[in-house]
């Protein structure tokens, strides 16, 4: 067993690895969502994409510690 995880946490996820693997097998299929939702995604890329490349609003100040000491 990993230091970083408990006994609870691995079978946290072990049983919902389970579950993903299994639902999909006994659960009826569902009907498509809407297309506002499955656009969802690639609106949400696009605002990140813009937001990478735009550039930064703030001013660019350089702070230099004065030694009072002398």
């Amino acid at each position: 067993m990993s230091r970083g995880f408990s006994s609870v946490s691995i079978t946290f996820i072990l049983l919902l690895t389970f579950l993903l693997l299994v639902l999909p097998l006994v659960l009826p299929p569902l009907p498509p969502p809407p297309l506002i939702v499955l656009s969802l995604p690639v609106l949400i890329m696009f605002f990140l994409i813009v937001l990478a490349f735009s550039p930064n609003q703030t001013p660019n100040f350089a702070f230099f510690a004065v030694d009072n000491s002398i």
